[in-house]
C-alpha cells in the first residue's frame, strides 16, 4: 500500500527551472511499519504515512515530506499509538500554512538537486547542503529564499527524527557569507510602500460601483481599518462579523500575531468620512447577496463584446469560494497602478503598513499601535512603520 501523494505547484521564489527527476512508482519494502491515519472526511481515500525513508532515493523522500508536512489529526480511539500520532500532527500544525508551503518548495528543490547529483537527501551532509545553497544563490535566489531553503532542510531532518546538519558551522557560515555578499552588492529587501490615508483615498476615488469595485473598495477599507494582513483579509467569513454600536467587530480564527492559536477580535470603527469601511462592507454584502460563507470572493467579468454592460454589477458572476491571499495582493497592486503608482510599489503589506504609519503620524501611542497590529514586539512593529521626513522628526531637531 503506497502512502505517497504527489502534488504540483510551488512557493519557490527563484527563477523557474525544469530538469529531469527520476520517478519512483513503487514504494521500497524494507519491512518498516506503515502508520495508518484516520480518514480525512474531505477525501475518499485514507491517508497513509510511513516512517522517514532514510537513505532512500530523493523522489521518495520528497513525496514523504509532502505528506508529513500536511498533518492530519487521527480520530481518537483511546490507544497510545493514536495519541502519539495525534501529538505529532498537532506539533506540525504549529507551522502556519504559508510556512509549510515554503518548506515543501524548499524540500522539493533540495531533493531534485540531490537526485541530479546522486547525493543522499536524508540524512544530508553539511558539504552537500552548502553546495546546494551556493547553487541556488548562483541561479538568482534571494537571501530570504536561501534562508528558507536551509530552514526547510532543517525541518525535513526534524520530522525524520535525525541530527540537524544545518546546525553545522559550514552551513551557518555559508548563509552568513551569502547575506554579507548580498549586502555589499547593494541587495536589500524591498518593503512595499505604506498605503496611508492620502494614498488610500487616491486609490479609492476612481473605483466604480460594479461588483468588482464594491468588493475591492470594501476589501481595501477593511484591510486598512483593521491593519490586516492579506491572509487575514482572504479568510474573513460572514460569521466572523458582529455589528456593534461603534462599528463592527471582526473575529480572526487565525492570526500570525497570535502564535498560541488564540482567537483575535478586531474593532472596525464606523467612519465619518466618505469612505466608511463598515458601510462599504455592508453594501458589498448586500449587492452580492452574501449571507454566509466567505466575504471576499472571486468575481468573473462577462466576455468583452458580448453585449454585456461591463460596469453593471448584475452582469458579473459571483463565485462561492474565498479569494486567496495572493489575489488580495494583486487587487492592491492593480488598483494602485491604475492611479499612477509604479508596478510593485504597493502590495499585500501596504494596507497594514499604511494603517500603522497613519496612526504613528497622528500621535497614537506605540503600545496601542503594537496591540492593533498584533505584533509580539516593538521591533516587529518598527518594520511596518514608514517614517516621514527624517529631518522634520529628527530627535536632535532644535537642540543644536
Amino acid at each position: 500500500m503506497s502512502g505517497i501523494r504527489n502534488r504540483v505547484g510551488s512557493a519557490d521564489q527563484c527563477p523557474k527551472q525544469r530538469h529531469g527527476s527520476r520517478t519512483l512508482t513503487q514504494p521500497i519494502d524494507d519491512g518498516e511499519t506503515w502508520l495508518l491515519q484516520a480518514p480525512d472526511p474531505d477525501l475518499e481515500t485514507t491517508i497513509v504515512l510511513r516512517p522517514a525513508p532514510l537513505n532512500h532515493p530523493p523522489a521518495l523522500i520528497r513525496a514523504w515530506f509532502d505528506d508529513a508536512a500536511d498533518a492530519v489529526v487521527p480520530l481518537h480511539d483511546g490507544t497510545l499509538a493514536t495519541a502519539r500520532r495525534a501529538a505529532d500532527a498537532y506539533a506540525r500544525q504549529a507551522k502556519a500554512e504559508n510556512t509549510r508551503r515554503a518548506y515543501r518548495a524548499g524540500v522539493r528543490a533540495w531533493c531534485d538537486w540531490c537526485d541530479i547529483h546522486y547525493l543522499k537527501a536524508l540524512p544530508a551532509q553539511p558539504e552537500d547542503i552548502v553546495a546546494f545553497l551556493a547553487y541556488e544563490r548562483g541561479r538568482g535566489c534571494s537571501v530570504t529564499t536561501i534562508q528558507l531553503r536551509s530552514a526547510a532542510i532543517r525541518y525535513l531532518h526534524h520530522l525524520a527524527g535525525v541530527a540537524l546538519p544545518t546546525q553545522h558551522a559550514r552551513v551557518t557560515e555559508t548563509i552568513a557569507g551569502i547575506r554579507r555578499a548580498a549586502g555589499l552588492a547593494g541587495e536589500h529587501p524591498r518593503k512595499k510602500a505604506a498605503a496611508t490615508l492620502a494614498v488610500l483615498t487616491r486609490i479609492l476615488e476612481p473605483i466604480g460601483d460594479d461588483l468588482v469595485g464594491l468588493r475591492d473598495r470594501a476589501l481595501l477599507l477593511i484591510g486598512f481599518a483593521g491593519a490586516l494582513r492579506r491572509s487575514e483579509l482572504a479568510a474573513i467569513r460572514v460569521e466572523h462579523l458582529e455589528p456593534r454600536a461603534g462599528g463592527l467587530q471582526l473575529t480572526l480564527p487565525r492570526s500570525k500575531g497570535a502564535r498560541t492559536g488564540a482567537i483575535v477580535t478586531i474593532a472596525i470603527p464606523a467612519g465619518t468620512m466618505a469612505f466608511c469601511p463598515v458601510k462599504a462592507l455592508y453594501r458589498w454584502l448586500e449587492v452580492a447577496g452574501i449571507r454566509e460563507g466567505a466575504v471576499f470572493r472571486r468575481v468573473w467579468q462577462p466576455p468583452a463584446g458580448g453585449g454585456h454592460d461591463q460596469t453593471s454589477a448584475r452582469s458579473q458572476i459571483l463565485g462561492s469560494q474565498a479569494i486567496d491571499p495572493r489575489t488580495v495582493a494583486r487587487i492592491i497592486q492593480a488598483r494602485s497602478e491604475a492611479v499612477g503608482f509604479g508596478p510593485g510599489v504597493l502590495g499585500g503589506h501596504s494596507l497594514k503598513r499604511g494603517a500603522l504609519t497613519e496612526g504613528m503620524e497622528r500621535g497614537v501611542h506605540p503600545t496601542r499601535l503594537k496591540q492593533h497590529g498584533r505584533h509580539k514586539s516593538y521591533a516587529v512593529l518598527d518594520e511596518y512603520l514608514e517614517m516621514g521626513d527624517p529631518f522634520e522628526t529628527h530627535p536632535m531637531q532644535g537642540i543644536l
